[in-house]
């Protein structure tokens, strides 16, 4: 947890040096394994919430003296990480997407909205957002501490049990507001970086070539970027496999800066 009494110029010089010099998205995430809040107590007081949080990451408006954690920078959207029962987050997401999209009128700016559901669907905390109230751009799906992880993935078999990215992909398809939503393949980086799922590079690739049959499939998220930093070989290896001649899907990686 990060705790925000002001503004950080070396953080804001990053993340402009990160976005202009390096290509790459930036997504503020919201909540985590350890929040404990419960979310908002009515929808207004979520569209509330949600306006300040535009105020303090989006672009900085005129006259607000609103505090600014990233002084003048902000970040590319918003990605909603929620583990546990959350109350009114739907009219959260959807204020910050009508937000998102005024200033996308506006300015030309492209913005995001991502959720980090668990791979059992429906997910149990993000559900009243993924049921088709909130369009979202990606879901990154957290394929790992779950019966449904990794490791239930059977090779040479188009027909899996366990390992249910065909009902993500369904979900994208038929349920998803947004049609065109990716589908994030989300792995551990490491062996210590989460309790089950991860899998080896070599392990991986068969994994990643399956979940390329699907249309809806946009990358790999890995969890996180200080595990993998440290797991050498893992990132050249994923990239490898998703940028292969073979692959016919575009997408957005943890490896590599693509586009949606």
């Amino acid at each position: 947890m990060v705790y925000l009494t002001g503004s950080d110029p070396s953080l804001s010089a990053d993340i402009v040096t990160c976005q202009s010099s390096y290509g790459k998205t930036i997504l503020l995430s919201i909540g985590g394994a350890t929040y404990t809040e419960g979310g908002f107590s009515s929808s207004s007081a979520a569209v509330s919430e949600a306006n300040l949080i535009w105020a303090m990451f989006g672009p900085k408006q005129s006259g607000s003296s609103t505090l600014r954690p990233f002084g003048n920078s902000f970040v590319n959207g918003f990605d909603f990480d929620f583990e546990a029962t959350v109350q009114n987050t739907a009219p959260f997401a959807n204020q910050l997407r009508t937000l998102m999209n005024a200033d996308t009128a506006s300015s030309g700016r492209k913005w995001y909205l991502t959720a980090a559901p668990q791979c059992p669907y429906p997910d149990a905390a993000d559900n009243s957002m993924l049921n088709g109230a909130v369009s979202f751009d990606a879901v990154f799906v957290q394929f790992y501490n779950n019966y449904c992880g990794t490791q239930s993935y059977v090779p040479g078999t188009t027909t899996q049990n366990n390992f249910d990215m065909s009902t993500w992909d369904n979900w994208a398809k038929t349920v998803s507001k947004n049609k065109s939503v990716k589908v994030f393949l989300g792995v551990p980086a490491a062996p210590g970086a989460a309790g089950s799922g991860y899998a080896t590079p070599s392990a991986l690739a068969p994994i990643i070539k399956y979940c390329k049959t699907f249309s809806s499939f946009g990358g790999v998220m890995s969890w996180d970027a200080s595990q993998a930093y440290a797991n050498s070989g893992f990132l050249p290896a994923v990239k490898s496999d998703l940028t292969s001649t073979s692959s016919r899907i575009k997408g957005r990686t943890a490896v590599e800066a693509l586009n949606f």
